[in-house]
């Protein structure tokens, strides 16, 4: 009889435990944590971090974006860039602003009170730039002796300093991302750009093979860009 009450007890303290269980469960299951909606502002690491490495670039790039809904985000990026290119057979510098604006979509889903991104977005970009070819080599031909083209020459280098001013482009990109925050309201993050030129502006005899903004202009005019930054959250208000 002992025995048979102790197992009813213990089976009810399990029942009990297990109905408890299920109902904490389901409570938090219903629970819709607020997200933080406000500005948040912030700063390209990488750029600096190649300019001290780099002689030939300068840049910089400050991000913000705003929480339009729980997983949309509109977003922009501007920034200025100062680099010199070398080619095989010319050297050039590039100088100019960039401005892009797009959304960001979050496909991570957080984990109660988790702030945290994994998104792709689209982005407009424009760039305001000019370029200033420094230097070109001049490959000449070697004299017909006997019906037989000798060697070419050596190379001979020439000083240019030649600018080309008041250029522009115009852009479209997307965008993979992630941002995670390691603080309250403080983010780390990273970001890569495929891009695709719309138009750009054209000079004679020169090609514009660098853009801020967009990187370097492959033979299908597209690119691909990249940045890691830290930012703030500026918090507004939460729902």
């Amino acid at each position: 009889m002992s025995k048979s009450i102790i197992n009813c007890c213990f089976l009810l303290i399990v029942l009990c435990s297990q109905a408890q269980t299920e109902k904490t469960a389901a409570a938090n299951d219903s629970i819709v944590y607020k997200k933080k909606y406000g500005v948040r502002l912030g700063v390209d690491l990488s750029k600096p971090l190649i300019g001290a490495y780099n002689a030939d670039f300068t840049g910089y790039e400050m991000v913000a974006d705003h929480r339009l809904r729980r997983d949309l985000f509109v977003a922009g990026e501007l920034g200025y860039v100062e680099k010199t290119s070398q080619e095989d057979t010319f050297r050039f510098s590039t100088r100019g602003s960039y401005l892009s604006a797009g959304v960001n979509l979050n496909a991570y889903k957080n984990w109660l009170e988790m702030d945290n991104e994994l998104y792709f977005g689209f982005r407009y970009g424009f760039s305001r730039f000019s370029q200033t070819l420094e230097e070109y080599s001049i490959f000449q031909r070697g004299v017909s002796i006997d019906g037989k083209t000798a060697a070419y020459f050596e190379s001979a280098t020439e000083q240019a300093s030649k600018n080309f001013d008041q250029q522009y482009a115009h852009w479209a990109s997307f965008v993979l991302g992630l941002k995670v925050e390691t603080f309250k309201n403080l983010y780390l993050g990273a970001s890569v750009n495929f891009n695709k030129l719309i138009h750009v502006s054209r000079i004679d005899n020169f090609k514009n093979l660098y853009i801020p903004g967009f990187g370097k202009v492959y033979v299908t005019n597209t690119g691909i860009s990249f940045n890691y930054t830290l930012s703030y959250r500026i918090p507004l208000y939460q729902k």
